[in-house]
């Protein structure tokens, strides 16, 4: 059986400094931090979420509102997924009506995730707005849809893979793989 090759994207210093980059273009594009909703795809989406408003409250001195936000129901490939992901609550700290709202992910990939978190939101409330903030950004998009903060793009072929671990919930150092089969 071959062994799958990985090689390291991001480390734990290149993670950081994207997660802070992001934080102030979020800064920049937003005049209210304080009705502003980070919502996090489960697991790591969210981590993502919790740094990027760590970082930005740390700056601004005001907490975006931090949510978590499951799509493992409204995904469209539920019949095709080799294994389901377990539903994890939807957490919403606020009402969304009338509030921007940047959905958070690890990876963006063919949009199908974000297209999920977008009907999910749907059933929540009516945001004022809905941007799209990814740690990494691999290509390949099925559907019209693009990231508005981006860590990094990282061109992968699609049998590859992007790994991304965090210390706080994989005991292994901070980093982004990219994993060949």
């Amino acid at each position: 059986m071959p062994r799958e090759t990985e090689r390291i994207e991001m480390d734990a210093d290149a993670i950081q400094k994207a997660i802070r980059r992001m934080a102030h273009e979020i800064v920049e594009h937003h005049d209210d931090l304080g009705i502003l909703v980070l919502a996090g795809i489960p697991t790591r989406g969210v981590e993502v979420a919790r740094r990027l408003a760590d970082h930005i409250e740390k700056v601004e001195g005001v907490r975006p509102y931090l949510a978590t936000l499951d799509i493992s129901m409204h995904r469209d490939d539920l019949a095709t997924r080799a294994r389901m992901t377990a539903p994890v609550p939807t957490l919403l700290p606020v009402d969304l009506d009338g509030r921007p709202v940047v959905i958070v992910d690890d990876v963006f990939f063919t949009g199908r995730s974000c297209r999920s978190a977008l009907d999910a939101l749907a059933s929540f409330g009516r945001p004022s707005a809905i941007q799209l903030a990814v740690l990494v950004d691999r290509g390949h998009r099925e559907l019209p849809i693009r990231a508005d903060y981006i860590g990094k793009n990282v061109p992968t072929a699609r049998r590859e893979k992007i790994r991304v671990r965090f210390e706080n919930l994989d005991g292994v150092p901070d980093s982004v793989r990219v994993v060949e089969p």
